[in-house]
């Protein structure tokens, strides 16, 4: 297939691999990649059925370097501080095992969280001394406002004699999708002696990150949803100046050394121990972890080379999925008489930080009563129905279901709040038009639900 500059919307949909008749407006859940770097994975998937051994004990260490060079240019680091791992649940659950929590400290983390890190901090509860703590709030919430719930909560761990160890937040929130202010959170965690742990599942290849100016302490990023790698790559990002936290890999693998003292371990079967090292430690752990399907690690380069010679680079990618992501939610919002989530406090003319990105919020005219009874229903003004909380769990798998099997598409429709609401993706296959069409079967599928036809 020719890789030439291509302008963005539905001439853009001929260098991906969608069904014609699947419309993609769910980009942010799962990522997608384009032909040409489904192409270079073949080729590296070929290498290695033609000569296994070869490919994996000498080929793929130098194709691995190659990408986290590729990749580590992007966000602004040494290559050295950059390593690959399976995605960003994987990162972060790599970062909070290897700080070894004691009993008397404390992890802070904020609501609303992804699920799947949530669970994993639970899970370390379960058998360690891991405590938790959680920043309770909801969307919309000004800036000064959550900084302000961040530091009763760090203070409150305080009070219970807990030293505050680290804390994990976003770059941009899964659900609702809007843009978190880390940038900030990590100046606040630097000088309150907090290590930060950055959760950037949604950052690298949406908005612009510089490792060098941000300063995280841990930061991890999935490529396979922004960045146009396959599925599952990540980067993760650790400045030297910690990695001497970083211990093992999950699950532990050949690059794992034993602390002094501790039963001495078999070296590396997959190294050649007469060869000079030109990798650090840091670097060697995550070099091979277990036995996996590295492919999608060394599309990096592929997708980087798709990003600038078809789609003009990486400023025009992310301008073009902010704007039609908001234009998107702006039009959906129009249609069910609603509104798009940001913050609460904008002045006329002020742009909302929280739409800062390709992932926006849309409200739907479904409101949820406070209590979980089946009881009269209490009428909101501005929407279509009220809905228990128990009718709601049933009414938002309802509304999913039916874009699925009738509509072939998705959006994530979920509860936030006293609202059902639904995340919109920006991409560049995309145009306003096709949130248009999505806002008429939002629209349909809302009526139904206020006809509890669900």
């Amino acid at each position: 297939m020719t890789t030439q500059l291509t302008p963005f919307g539905k001439p853009m949909l001929k260098h991906w691999l969608f069904d014609p008749s699947y419309k993609n407006l769910n980009h942010g859940s799962f990522g997608a990649h384009p032909a040409p770097v489904r192409d270079a994975q073949r080729s590296f998937l070929d290498l290695a059925d033609l000569r296994p051994d070869p490919y994996i004990r000498l080929q793929h260490t130098k194709l691995l370097q190659k990408a986290r060079e590729a990749v580590s240019q992007i966000v602004n680091a040494s290559t050295d501080e950059c390593v690959f791992v399976k995605n960003a649940t994987t990162g972060i659950a790599t970062v909070l095992y290897n700080l070894n929590f004691q009993s008397n400290e404390a992890l802070i983390y904020f609501e609303p969280v992804y699920g799947a890190v949530e669970k994993g901090i639970v899970s370390f509860q379960e058998h360690s001394s891991f405590q938790a703590r959680k920043v309770k709030f909801q969307f919309p919430i000004s800036v000064d406002e959550l900084e302000c719930r961040f530091r009763e909560t760090v203070q409150s761990a305080r009070d219970e004699g807990l030293i505050v160890r680290a804390a994990v937040f976003d770059t941009i929130v899964s659900n609702p999708g809007v843009r978190f202010p880390f940038e900030r959170f990590i100046g606040i965690c630097r000088d309150e002696g907090i290590l930060s742990v950055i959760d950037g599942a949604h950052g690298i290849g949406q908005i612009p990150l510089d490792m060098k100016t941000l300063q995280p302490d841990f930061f991890t990023s999935n490529c396979h949803k922004w960045l146009y790698t396959p599925r599952s790559a990540a980067v993760l990002y650790v400045p030297k100046r910690n990695q001497h936290f970083m211990r093992s890999t999950l699950p532990t693998s050949w690059g794992f050394i034993a602390a002094a003292g501790l039963a001495e371990t078999m070296a590396s079967v997959l190294q050649d121990p007469t060869q000079i090292k030109t990798q650090t430690p840091f670097e060697e752990l995550f070099e091979f972890v277990a036995t996996s399907d590295d492919s999608p690690y060394l599309c990096v380069e592929a997708a980087l080379k798709f990003r600038k010679e078809v789609c003009g680079g990486e400023e025009a990618i992310m301008k073009y999925c902010e704007k039609v992501a908001n234009e998107g939610a702006d039009a959906v919002a129009a249609i069910l008489g609603t509104d798009v989530l940001q913050e609460p406090d904008l002045k006329p003319g002020e742009k909302s930080q929280m739409r800062a990105c390709a992932l926006t919020t849309v409200r739907l005219p479904i409101a949820v009563a406070e209590d979980s009874s089946d009881g009269e229903e209490s009428r909101v003004p501005g929407t279509l129905v009220t809905l228990s909380a128990r009718e709601a769990s049933r009414a938002f798998p309802f509304i999913q279901r039916q874009l699925l099997e009738k509509y072939d598409t998705f959006v994530p429709v979920f509860q936030h709040g006293p609202w059902l609401w639904t995340r919109l993706s920006g991409q560049i296959f995309l145009e306003k038009g096709d949130f248009e069409w999505l806002g008429g079967i939002l629209l349909v599928l809302c009526e139904q639900v206020a006809r509890r036809e669900f």
